[in-house]
């Protein structure tokens, strides 16, 4: 059977079965609007809507835009606060029908695994940051190729300012930057994160990676920094990979 991955983004909840042994999705995906409010009872609604597409699956993954620890949702930065504290584990078991294994795990996490795996940061020996530029900024953060869980990088304070509310692409769009004025916060950022890691290599994540020839070359780093390979899948991908691995 199949491991069922699901992606909780800021505007849609996405899911598909996985490969998790080539990472590729073995149907279309389907995709309903995120709610607003993103409260609880609402969102699992919203993946139980997604999962219900499915059959012959008998594990499920899902990504969290948060701090996730042992299957318990411990921050809710950019989502709804009825979030905190949450035993996501168990509440989504519940959603999916209650007889499959259901794992939670940050979203940032999710797609940094799957690009390690399988894409930008496959095969690379040291420390590899991926970075997902959204609504916040999401952070995975990988020794050898191993994750080290909720680092939540885009808090990070510079210039008395959270990190995420300065260089974000919702910061872009909301103060209506250009990609040079952009790249310019962004070498700010990497620039910090460079002197605290000293990673071998950085992935841009999230759906600003399809534009990355933009803003990419525009930011002055000593370290290689790469677009992610794997695009939109990555959240999915990445949580049925965690889903597999916590299951096996």
């Amino acid at each position: 059977m199949a491991t069922l991955g699901i992606d909780i983004g800021g505007s849609g909840v996405k899911g598909a079965p996985v490969d998790t042994a080539r990472g590729e999705l073995l149907a279309e995906r389907i995709r309903v609007p995120t709610p607003q409010p993103s409260d609880v009872t609402s969102v699992v609604e919203a993946v139980a809507e997604v999962a219900g597409q499915f059959d012959d699956f008998d594990r499920v993954g899902i990504t969290f835009p948060g701090v996730v620890v042992d299957g318990v949702t411990r921050t809710a930065a950019n989502v709804d606060k009825s979030w905190l504290d949450v035993d996501a584990d168990a509440l989504f078991t519940k959603a999916v029908g209650g007889d499959v294994e259901v794992h939670v795990v940050n979203d940032a996490d999710a797609a940094g695994l799957a690009e390690v795996t399988y894409g930008a940061g496959k095969g690379v020996k040291g420390v590899v940051l991926l970075l997902t530029f959204g609504t916040g900024i999401g952070s995975g953060l990988f020794l050898d190729g191993k994750l080290v869980p909720n680092t939540e990088l885009g808090h990070i304070e510079i210039d008395g300012h959270d990190a995420e509310k300065r260089a974000a692409s919702s910061a872009k769009e909301r103060e209506d930057l250009s990609y040079e004025e952009w790249a310019g916060r962004l070498t700010t950022y990497y620039r910090k994160l460079e002197r605290l890691f000293s990673p071998e290599l950085f992935v841009v994540g999230g759906g600003v990676s399809k534009k990355a020839d933009k803003f990419l070359p525009l930011v002055d780093i000593e370290t290689e920094i790469l677009p992610a390979q794997l695009r939109n899948a990555a959240g999915i991908v990445g949580a049925a990979l965690y889903a597999s691995e916590a299951t096996d």
